[in-house]
């Protein structure tokens, strides 16, 4: 059987990390003493939990995590009663790299088999049979995990493209992938199944898209056949000063687009300030730069993205203006 550093607790990373909780196997605890019953009780009780069977964690400490969080320990769990070498894989995976978990499914626990052999689905494990080369996987924290770029493809065949390009895209962002490695496995890949749309992730996806927001936004300009913004474009003074960036501009048309969503407006929190500061330095901020280019403004939040069809005509208005009535 495989073997990584921390088998069976994986307390290898910040203790204080809720997702490294120590768990313990019904074998262990049997061992110390207890009996099926005594153990039943506990999880009655809610002193103890079970996020799996024959797995077992602090009651308390299970019920405070999120669902990203609990579904960390439950993979973690399935590592530790797994009869087979695997490793984490697909949605399972995003968590050990930070990526975003918009629009995922985590009720299964997704892992990759070392052994080559056909997968399964059971007991809210999916058993991938995907063929791992040596440097497609890693220990990271104690826990065996498919690397960032086998990430990133991975998941172009599970999810569909915007779900794909928010993930590739944070990869990228992170540094913990690039385009060269991409292509490089990519081309291992042929044979897949689920591959339909894994090369237009990849033209689309691009490195300087920093949010799940952003990501949206791009795909959405795709997706309705607008022209291809340039992102994180840097606008300067007379001087040639760089006194602002905006998430995206497409230069040629004279328009530049933001896009306002919660973790910006934390990102920009400073000392002593309330969000009313931030949206006041905001549009003082945008008049500069509507100041200096002669630029028109497109302002998008999560609320435009429910209406895509709508927020991409109101996109194209500002693209192409109707010219004034003489």
């Amino acid at each position: 059987m495989l073997e990584w550093p921390g088998k069976p607790t994986l307390m290898m990373i910040r203790a204080d990390d809720p997702r490294r909780m120590p768990i313990r196997l019904r074998q262990q605890l049997i061992d110390e003493g207890f009996n099926d019953r005594a153990i039943a009780r506990r999880v009655r009780d809610g002193m103890w939990a079970r996020p799996r069977r024959g797995a077992y964690v602090d009651g308390p400490a299970w019920r405070a995590l999120d669902d990203v969080q609990k579904h960390a320990v439950v993979a973690r769990a399935v590592l530790l009663t797994a009869r087979t070498d695997v490793v984490l894989s697909h949605a399972s995976a995003l968590g050990e790299y930070g990526a975003p978990t918009w629009n995922i499914d985590l009720s299964m626990v997704h892992v990759t088999r070392l052994d080559g052999r056909a997968g399964r689905k059971e007991a809210g494990v999916r058993q991938h049979a995907g063929s791992l080369r040596a440097d497609d996987w890693e220990v990271r924290g104690g826990v065996p995990v498919t690397s960032a770029t086998r990430l990133a493809l991975d998941m172009t065949t599970l999810v569909d493209v915007e779900t794909s390009l928010v993930i590739v895209n944070h990869l990228l962002h992170q540094k913990l992938t690039d385009p060269a490695r991409l292509e490089r496995t990519r081309a291992f890949m042929d044979a897949w199944p689920n591959t339909l749309h894994t090369d237009l992730v990849l033209r689309l996806a691009d490195g300087r898209i920093e949010s799940v927001g952003e990501s949206r936004c791009f795909h959405l300009c795709w997706r309705y056949g607008l022209p291809r913004p340039e992102p994180q474009y840097k606008i300067r003074d007379a001087n040639g000063r760089v006194v602002a960036r905006v998430d995206f501009a497409w230069p040629d048309l004279g328009v530049f687009l933001e896009f306002d969503g919660m973790v910006k407006y934390r990102k920009l929190l400073r000392d002593g300030e309330t969000a009313s500061d931030v949206v006041v330095r905001e549009k003082l901020r945008e008049e500069l730069i509507c100041r200096l280019t002669g630029w028109r403004c497109i302002r998008l939040v999560w609320a435009d993205l429910l209406s895509p069809e709508i927020t991409a005509a109101r996109i194209r208005e500002q693209l192409y203006p109707m010219p004034l009535a003489s």
